[in-house]
C-alpha cells in the first residue's frame, strides 16, 4: 500500500480576515501560517516515515512543504500538478469585489461549480484532471512508501473528490482548512480516504 499525506498550505494574509481569490498569485505564508506548518511537520514526523515531499510550486505551499520535509532530511520537489486554480480576472480581488463585478458568474460558481466559467481563468474539470493525474503518477513512483504532498484548497478538494468517486457538483461539500492533513491510501485496485481535513495538531499545546 502507498500512503499519501495530502496537506493544504498554511495561512496567508489573503485567507485570513477578508478573503481574496489567490489562485496562481504567489502569496507568502504569514506568521500564523509558519506556525501551522511547524505544527503539521511535528505531527507528520511523529506518525509517519516520509520518503519524499512534493509541493505546488507556489511559495505558500513550497514553504509549508520545506518545513514538513526538514525533519526527514528531505527537500521538497515542485510538482506543477498540485498548483492552485487560475482565477483569471478574479485573482487578487476580494469576494465582495468579485460579487460586484461578476454577480451572475459568482452565483454559478457557488451553486454549480462544475459548470462555472471564470473570466480568463480555468475550470474545475481541467484542474481535476491535472490533480488526479499528478497524485496517481506520484503514487506509482513511490509504490509501498509514504509521501507528503502539499497543495491548495481547490486542488486538494478535487483530489479528494476523485478518491471518493464523487462528482464535481460536490466541490463545496468538502472543507480544507489551512494546514489540514488528509491521509490517502492507494492500493492496487482501490484508493481509500483514511482521514479528512484533520487539524487536531493545530490546537495542541506544546
Amino acid at each position: 500500500m502507498t500512503r499519501i499525506i495530502l496537506v493544504r498550505h498554511g495561512q496567508t494574509e489573503w485567507n485570513a480576515g477578508e478573503e481574496r481569490f489567490r489562485g496562481s498569485m504567489d502569496v507568502p505564508l504569514d506568521q500564523t501560517g509558519l506556525a501551522q506548518a511547524e505544527a503539521a511537520a511535528l505531527r507528520i514526523a511523529g506518525e509517519w516515515k516520509i520518503a519524499a515531499v512534493y509541493s505546488s510550486p507556489l511559495q505558500r505551499a513550497m514553504k509549508t512543504a520545506e518545513i514538513i520535509a526538514r525533519p526527514h532530511g528531505l527537500a521538497p520537489v515542485p510538482c506543477p500538478g498540485l498548483a492552485d486554480m487560475d482565477y483569471g480576472e478574479w485573482q487578487g480581488l476580494t469576494v465582495r469585489q468579485v460579487r460586484d463585478g461578476w454577480p451572475r458568474e459568482v452565483e454559478n460558481w457557488l451553486k454549480s461549480p462544475q459548470n462555472a466559467s471564470i473570466p480568463g481563468g480555468g475550470s474545475l474539470r481541467e484542474l481535476f484532471d491535472r490533480g488526479t493525474a499528478a497524485v496517481r503518477e506520484l503514487a506509482g513512483r513511490h509504490c509501498g512508501e509514504t509521501i507528503a504532498a502539499v497543495g491548495h484548497t481547490v486542488i486538494n478538494r478535487l483530489i479528494l473528490l476523485g478518491v471518493l468517486g464523487l462528482g464535481l457538483e460536490k466541490f463545496w461539500s468538502l472543507r480544507q482548512d489551512t494546514c489540514a492533513i488528509n491521509v490517502i491510501e492507494a492500493g492496487r485496485s482501490m484508493w481509500t480516504l483514511a482521514s479528512l481535513n484533520d487539524t487536531c495538531h493545530l490546537s495542541r499545546k506544546s
